[in-house]
């Protein structure tokens, strides 16, 4: 599947644990849930210049819920990646 860096990578994933994360260099991001390690690496190291050192990806499946009162359901299933970028490299999320 050919995809564009755009298309892979989501948003940001904001969280407790992934601000501290930032703090060693990772940063989490919700991902196309197709994409594998190697297109991940590559979006990130395009839509932001920096060089990755290593990702690591989790698949999550959507939560059931409810609608009103008996109609089951359930959320979307989807993808996080975790990007750890080389010693020197930052990515600035929010700006301004």
């Amino acid at each position: 599947m050919d995809l564009k860096p755009e298309d892979i990578i989501l948003e940001p994933v904001v969280s407790e644990k992934a601000w501290k994360g930032q703090e060693e260099g990772k940063y989490t991001f919700r991902v196309h849930p197709k994409a594998n390690k190697v297109q991940i690496r590559q979006a990130v190291e395009r839509l932001f210049k920096v060089k990755v050192q290593k990702v690591w990806t989790m698949n999550y499946r959507g939560k059931p819920k409810r609608i009103r009162w008996y109609q089951p359901g359930r959320r979307a299933h989807w993808k996080k990646a975790i990007v750890q970028l080389a010693p020197g490299h930052r990515i600035e999320l929010y700006q301004g």
